[in-house]
């Protein structure tokens, strides 16, 4: 598990050097520049492609895969934009590994 941490890791760190240098050309700089509600238009969008990928009369895994990827950056630069460190949420999924989802949810309640 350690080396698919590693992307994560690797990936955050791009997105964070990207938010501090905002003013460069890429799609990532441009996403932060249009500030959260583009970002969450954005994940909006790859969450809807991603349930259509899935809901396809033929399923094609490689399809799902691709929206899921873009749905997990899109998430990633999220993330980063409000300064939480993805690694915050593979602790968290640690976390709750065991536990029932009935009992998590009425935890939160």
């Amino acid at each position: 598990m350690n080396e698919k941490k590693d992307i994560l890791v690797r990936l955050s760190n791009l997105l964070i050097d990207r938010k501090n240098h905002a003013g460069d050309n890429s799609y990532t700089a441009q996403l932060y520049n249009a500030g959260n509600e583009k970002i969450l238009e954005k994940i909006e969008e790859e969450s809807s492609e991603l349930v259509e990928a899935s809901k396809a009369e033929t399923v094609i895994k490689k399809e799902i895969v691709h929206e899921a990827a873009d749905l997990w950056f899109h998430t990633m630069v999220l993330l980063a934009f409000n300064e939480i460190n993805p690694l915050e949420i593979l602790n968290e999924l640690e976390r709750r590994e065991g536990v029932s989802g009935i009992e998590e949810k009425s935890r939160r309640s």
